[in-house]
C-alpha cells in the first residue's frame, strides 16, 4: 500500500466524515447537554473500531453478500436514530445542567458506540468505499492488514473532526442557553429525520 493510496483514501474519508450526519448530531447534542465530549467521541470511534475488526476478518464481505442481513442492520440503526432523536427533542436540556453531567460516562460512550456501530454511513464506507482502495497481489500487505490500516485512518479522522465539532459547539454556545437548546433540537431533529428516512427506505424494499 503506497502513500498515494493512503492520501487518496484520506481525502475521500475526510469528505465523508465532514458531511454532517448522525455522528455530528450526537456529538453536538452531547456537548451542549453537558455530557462528556470525550466519552461521546470515544464511543463513536469504538463503533468504527468494531467495523474495522469485522471488515479485516472478512465479515463485511459476507454481510455485503447477504441483502437480508444488511437490511436488518440498517433498519436497526435507523430505528435507534429515530428513538434517540425523539429523546433529544423531548428533553433538549440546558448546557451544563447538573442532571446531564451525571450521565457523562459509560452510558454516553455506549450510545456513541451504538450510533456509529449501526450508522448506515459507516456501513457504506466499509462495504463500498474502503474496498476500492485495497490492492491485493504479491509483494503487498495482506488485504486484512490493508483494511486495518485504512480503518485506523478513518478512526483517527473521526476522532479529530468530532472532537473539534463537540468542543467548538460547547465553547461557542455554552453561554447561550437559548441558542444551545435550538441547536440541540436541530441535532435531535436531524437524527430523527435521518433515521426515519433510512427506515422508510429499507421497509420499502421488503
Amino acid at each position: 500500500m503506497d502513500s498515494g493510496t493512503l492520501l487518496s483514501f484520506l481525502a475521500v474519508d475526510l469528505l465523508l466524515v465532514c458531511v454532517p450526519g448522525a455522528d455530528w448530531a450526537y456529538v453536538i447534542s452531547a456537548g451542549l447537554r453537558g455530557r462528556s465530549v470525550g466519552a461521546a467521541v470515544g464511543g463513536l470511534v469504538s463503533g468504527y473500531a468494531l467495523h474495522t475488526a469485522l471488515a479485516a476478518a472478512g465479515v463485511a464481505v459476507l454481510v455485503a453478500g447477504s441483502p437480508a442481513v444488511l437490511t436488518g442492520l440498517t433498519a436497526a440503526g435507523a430505528a435507534y436514530l429515530v428513538w434517540l432523536g425523539w429523546s433529544v427533542l423531548r428533553q433538549p436540556g440546558t448546557p451544563g445542567a447538573g442532571e446531564e453531567l451525571a450521565e457523562a460516562g459509560p452510558r454516553v460512550f455506549l450510545r456513541g458506540a451504538t450510533i456509529s456501530g449501526l450508522n448506515p454511513k459507516g456501513l457504506l464506507l466499509y462495504l463500498s468505499v474502503l474496498p476500492q482502495f485495497l490492492s491485493p497481489g504479491a509483494g503487498r500487505l495482506p488485504v486484512a492488514a490493508q483494511t486495518t490500516v485504512l480503518g485506523l485512518l478513518h478512526m483517527a479522522c473521526c476522532a479529530v473532526v468530532y472532537l473539534t465539532v463537540g468542543v467548538l459547539a460547547r465553547r461557542l454556545l455554552g453561554a447561550r442557553p437559548a441558542a444551545a437548546r435550538a441547536v440541540t433540537r436541530t441535532s435531535g431533529a436531524a437524527m430523527l429525520g435521518i433515521g426515519a428516512f433510512l427506515l422508510a427506505q429499507r421497509l420499502a424494499t421488503l
